[in-house]
């Protein structure tokens, strides 16, 4: 309370008012130097060209192998009219204007890397020939080999488009000679014991 002269009476005690404390102010951040600068954008720009380089990297390998998927397709829906080719010269229809379209036909796909496989003698692979017979065994051979091709097998590269259907030859066993065996040990085991 106060007097009315403005005066505090004696027997009140005012503390003076406190201060607060005051958080002192954040030190404002510094600029970065110039060379921290150049550092960040030069790393940022490498990040930038390193992923440019593999996109670019990524967009050539999957063209190239659309490109190969597309000629691969082309080629397998032409596989028929190879076999039709293949038959009318085992045949002896093959002549005149026919075998010249005949033959303007291979060469175009021989030059997209088109390879026919599977001949008589080969030795059998199951990842390139598809055997539908056994043809019993040869003494000719020495491993297991194709001895009937019924269907050539083409592939484009590395990709196998048909395996070569054929049936099989196996490698003559070896024959052991036979053991002989001691005469009274047979008559032994065939003789009924006395009793």
């Amino acid at each position: 309370m106060t007097e009315p002269d403005g005066s505090v009476p004696e027997d009140e005690v005012v503390e003076p008012a406190q201060e607060t404390e005051q958080a002192p102010a954040p030190a404002e951040p510094t600029a970065p130097s110039v060379e921290e600068q150049l550092a960040e954008r030069t790393l940022d720009l490498q990040r930038l060209q390193a992923e440019y380089v593999n996109y670019k990297r990524r967009v050539d390998r999957d063209r190239e192998l659309v490109r190969a998927q597309g000629e691969a397709a082309v080629l397998q829906s032409l596989l028929t009219v190879l076999d039709d080719i293949a038959r009318a010269a085992d045949h002896g229809e093959l002549a005149g204007g026919f075998k010249a379209v005949a033959d303007s036909l291979q060469q175009a796909v021989a030059k997209h890397k088109l390879e026919a496989f599977g001949l008589k003698g080969d030795a059998f692979d199951p990842s390139l020939h598809e055997a539908v017979f056994h043809a019993g065994e040869s003494a000719d051979v020495e491993v297991t080999s194709v001895d009937t091709v019924m269907r050539t097998g083409y592939r484009h590269g590395d990709r196998v488009l048909r395996p070569a259907t054929v049936g099989v030859v196996d490698p003559a066993a070896a024959v052991a000679p036979a053991e002989t065996a001691p005469d009274d040990a047979s008559a032994l085991t065939d003789e009924a014991p006395d009793e």
